[in-house]
């Protein structure tokens, strides 16, 4: 059982306005910078993005999204890449349920 300073939701009174800063802040401590990606990690994740359009396979992506300031969050998807746009600097990916354009710049990992 979690003692009261664990969980301070266990006490009685606790305005809504302050589990809600507690929650927010509890939320900006899982917030990370941009990872720096290596040249040849770069360029290993293109041929494999180039491939997956080309041979159209599924592969599973992973970028960073900002969300405050340097701050930001990983996402990730799996799905075939249908469409490259080389002046957006963006790749489209489509899984059986959803559709999601990426920023190629975002882009830390590319798994087969």
């Amino acid at each position: 059982m979690a003692s009261k300073i664990e969980n301070p939701f266990s006490m009685r009174f606790v305005l809504p306005e302050q589990r809600e800063l507690y929650l927010q802040l509890k939320e900006d401590e899982k917030l990370v910078s941009m990872p720096v990606i290596e040249q040849d990690e770069l360029e290993s994740f293109h041929y494999s993005i180039r491939d997956s359009a080309r041979e159209d396979y599924a592969i599973t992506v992973t970028w960073w999204r900002q969300v405050k300031g340097n701050l930001g969050s990983t996402c990730s998807m799996w799905g075939a890449v249908k469409w490259i746009d080389q002046q957006g600097r963006r790749i489209k990916i489509v899984n059986d349920t959803d559709v999601q354009w990426v920023n190629m710049d975002r882009i830390v990992d590319v798994r087969v």
